[in-house]
């Protein structure tokens, strides 16, 4: 009896080690992400339809303006059928008799044509609009993924909100510019795979405070892109300062892998990156193409002492050593049993009556009639 006793104390003493030794794992995980949960309330379609003289479409990224309730939805269009260019929205939202939130309508109410710095619009082909955040000084900040086989480098511009006047360039580093030197170990952004996602995070609204500024590649640099792609395709995320005295400072860089490539899928990449309230802390969007048409996956990034980058020249040979951002999946929008469109742009919007955060999600149909320009509505929520 005696021994019985005995092993059933040891058993008891065992399953109390197993447990002590699981809950700080998960503690540590809670401390790492913060409990986001995301709940789809509704898709809308802006149909196609030309304002002011410029067709609707192409929209590739979206910011949210909370002082005037309004949005900013950028364009792709390279200055081919129009002037490069935004659109500032009006999206209503409603409650059905089930109390839960939809979009009731959109109204386009004004297109700001972009300038460059000698006032004039960009020329055709001079400029690929991909990423639009507003700053907290009334600005809005835009990058281009530029057009490598024309020798058009990338850039990031910060533009008046209400002139669309270039204001100043944000400063690139070398390793995503074209190289000029034919000599030089070919090096910049893919075509079509460059500053993509752009966001903003300020913990000021005073428009003479610093705040920070990310973007990232939406897939690999030419020096870091293997002749075999690797499981995880690696992007560099570019982290800025921006204030009022001074240029802008890059902070850091690091990395950031892509979920594995579904089969079938031809093309995958980062086509958005959202600050959330928490320092070092984002959403982000990775769509995916191929043969079983889009798909896409919304995760929660965050940097818990991810490696330093800048001075890697190449991640060609692997990325043994380096700690990337890390990320957790928070929805797979496959699940959501919707057709799903070339989702590009991601932004947070206004609060609804119960206090919730909503959350926008906007496709670029590439000016194409066999797609759609689809908006949708998402309730996210800190658990």
């Amino acid at each position: 009896m005696r021994i019985i006793v005995n092993l059933l104390l040891a058993l008891i003493v065992l399953i109390g080690l197993s447990a002590c030794d699981r809950i700080p794992q998960v503690q540590a995980e809670q401390r790492l992400f913060a409990p986001i949960s995301i709940e789809f309330l509704d898709e809308y379609q802006i149909l196609p339809q030309t304002f002011q003289e410029t067709p609707i479409g192409g929209l590739s990224a979206i910011t949210y303006d909370r002082k005037k309730d309004r949005f900013y939805a950028l364009s792709d269009d390279r200055s081919q059928q129009a002037p490069a260019r935004f659109y500032t929205l009006k999206i209503d939202i409603a409650t059905n008799n089930e109390q839960i939130a939809e979009i009731e309508g959109v109204t386009l109410e004004n297109v700001t044509f972009l300038k460059d710095e000698t006032g004039q619009n960009y020329s055709s082909q001079t400029i690929d609009p991909e990423g639009i955040s507003l700053s907290p000084r009334g600005t809005v900040f835009i990058s281009s993924e530029g057009i490598p086989k024309d020798g058009i480098n990338p850039f990031i511009g910060e533009f008046d909100l209400t002139t669309g006047q270039l204001q100043q360039e944000i400063p690139l580093p070398q390793r995503y510019l074209i190289a000029t030197d034919p000599e030089t170990t070919p090096r910049g952004v893919e075509a079509n795979l460059g500053f993509e996602p752009l966001t903003i995070s300020a913990t000021s609204t005073l428009k003479d405070d610093p705040f920070r500024l990310f973007t990232a590649t939406e897939a690999s640099l030419k020096q870091d892109t293997p002749s075999t792609p690797p499981v995880n395709i690696p992007v560099r995320l570019l982290h800025y300062v921006i204030s009022p005295v001074g240029s802008p400072v890059i902070v850091a860089e690091h990395l950031y892998l892509l979920d594995e490539t579904p089969k079938g899928a031809i093309a995958n990449g980062l086509t958005e990156l959202l600050a959330l309230p928490t320092e070092g802390s984002w959403l982000s969007l990775e769509r995916t193409f191929g043969m079983f048409g889009y798909g896409a996956k919304l995760f929660q990034v965050v940097n818990s002492g991810a490696s330093e980058t800048s001075t890697i020249v190449s991640f060609k040979e692997g990325i043994e050593g380096i700690k990337p951002l890390r990320k957790k999946l928070l929805l797979d929008l496959k699940t959501l049993e919707i057709e799903l469109d070339n989702l590009e742009g991601m932004t947070l919007g206004p609060r609804l009556q119960d206090g919730s955060q909503t959350l926008f999600l906007v496709s670029d149909n590439n000016f194409n009639a066999e797609q759609k320009t689809q908006l949708l509505l998402f309730n996210l929520r800190s658990m």
